[in-house]
């Protein structure tokens, strides 16, 4: 990166785009406040459909059956019809407003308590207080579930309980009578036997109720589970192709830029060139590193390999890097010091652990402005881990990037492609190590990584690498 170039995004490795806000990728419950109206609008378009059909076909089964067919006049058959012939004239208003796609949710509300005063009256005909009916009330209880969530079968549930309330009230108090077209016997209408039907039919209304809401919210959580990670398997998909490609692309350039860099240094070192020409040969020396740097990057995520543990001295890893970057980059411009014990024994991968304190260290070197300082800090942890922490001084990494740091090709540079940090939590990953991010904006941010000293036991490296090795080749195939 060229020294005249300014600070980077703070942590180096975040977002140009915004992420999704968390769960936006997962529906609202339909009905909840701020949900999504057109899988309500659907819901409420095949409510309107089978509520029709099922009544249709109850009163076709009940004139059939219980009622021995429709006898013209009767006072039953006449009750059958208007209801039916009331649900369908109310069925049609609603769809009048549902074209109008407007006040959905009071139509769901209003659906569900015409359907269960329509079941009243199906009960009324049909035995009244112990009437097989009333398990109608249920699947209304249902449908509210379906539709509103939990709000929707308290609805459908409070005004079912209460039109079979009253309808027990009225026949038990003889506010209404047994219909003259059927036998009395059918009906009970005594107190002291209306008791053990009505506390039955609330209790079962209660009781779908309340699973109707569990298994409702549940496959609503599921469903919007499923809509995350179809989206995160396409994303993932669409990541994975242009990591091919841009592994493809790295080899083809590594080579020109091997090229490049030895002719320009035999172009400054020639003797030829005046003072102006040398300056324009170490721009494109400081470029060609930088691309070089890119294209390393690009190779690293691209091939991952389990780790190869081994005892690595950490501390000695981390000196080294420092005096690498301070000398190397914008580390001339930019204050890299170590703070830390002469000896870190650790057990991992040295070429990998290597990778990632010298990719924290970049980033963080390209995230301060000139004049900065980074720190590397090295100091014991909790219990027997190591703590390494890369501090710089840049502008902190927004919020809203925080959680996708890590993704590849995620970045708020202008210069760079979001790759080390990818690389660095994958390596980190591969053996087990935790990485932590602090930062604030304004006041810059910290990376800690917190590697066990302690060896793994006998016989446990080989496992810990085979499983690594699993994961990444995993990664790769995906």
């Amino acid at each position: 990166m060229s020294p005249s170039a300014p600070p980077a995004s703070p942590g180096g490795e975040a977002d140009a785009a915004p992420p999704p806000a968390p769960g936006a990728a997962a529906p609202l419950a339909p009905g909840a406040p701020g949900g999504d109206e057109a899988p309500l609008a659907s819901r409420l378009t095949w409510l309107i459909a089978l509520r029709l059909a099922v009544l249709t076909v109850f009163l076709v089964v009940t004139a059939a059956v219980y009622l021995g067919g429709f006898t013209p006049g009767s006072f039953s058959s006449i009750v059958a019809l208007v209801t039916v012939a009331a649900a369908y004239g109310v069925s049609g208003i609603y769809a009048v407003f549902l074209r109008m796609k407007r006040a959905l949710r009071t139509i769901a509300r209003a659906q569900l308590v015409t359907d269960q005063i329509t079941w009243t009256a199906l009960v009324y005909i049909t035995g009244g207080a112990t009437s097989g009916a009333t398990s109608l009330y249920g699947l209304t209880c249902l449908t509210g579930a379906i539709l509103l969530g939990l709000p929707g079968a308290i609805v459908a549930a409070a005004s079912g309980a209460s039109a079979y309330l009253v309808l027990c009230a009225a026949l038990g108090l003889h506010l209404v009578g047994v219909p003259p077209d059927q036998p009395s016997g059918a009906y009970v209408t005594q107190w002291g036997e209306l008791r053990y039907p009505m506390f039955v039919n609330l209790l079962a209304i209660m009781v779908v109720t309340l699973l109707a809401s569990y298994l409702a919210e549940r496959l609503r959580a599921t469903g919007g589970r499923l809509v995350q990670a179809t989206a995160r398997a396409e994303q993932a998909e669409r990541l994975a192709a242009l990591g091919r490609l841009a592994a493809g692309l790295a080899h083809e350039i590594r080579n020109p830029l091997g090229s490049i860099a030895g002719s320009i240094e035999l172009l400054r070192t020639g003797g030829t060139l005046s003072d102006e020409d040398r300056k324009l040969c170490e721009i494109i020396e400081r470029e060609t590193a930088r691309l070089n740097d890119l294209v390393g990057d690009m190779l690293d995520l691209s091939r991952p390999r389990a780790p190869a543990l081994e005892p690595v001295d950490l501390s000695a890893t981390a000196r080294d890097v420092v005096v690498l970057a301070g000398r190397s980059g914008r580390g001339g411009d930019v204050d890299v010091r170590f703070e830390g014990p002469p000896s870190a024994p650790v057990t991992a991968d040295a070429a990998q652990m290597r990778q990632v304190v010298w990719n924290l260290v970049r980033n963080a070197i390209q995230a301060s402005s000139p004049g900065a300082a980074v720190t590397v800090r090295l100091a014991r942890g909790d219990g027997r881990a190591w703590a390494l922490e890369i501090r710089d001084q840049g502008r902190g990494i927004p919020a809203g990037a925080r959680d996708r740091l890590f993704d590849a090709f995620f970045t708020t540079r202008t210069h760079g492609m979001g790759i080390g940090l990818a690389v660095v939590k994958r390596i980190l990953d591969d053996h087990g190590f935790a990485i932590e991010v602090d930062s604030r904006e304004g006041e810059g941010t910290a990376f800690r990584v917190k590697i066990p000293d302690r060896p793994p036991a006998a016989g446990a490296a080989a496992p810990l690498a085979a499983a690594a090795g699993e994961c990444s080749g995993a990664r790769s195939r995906a």
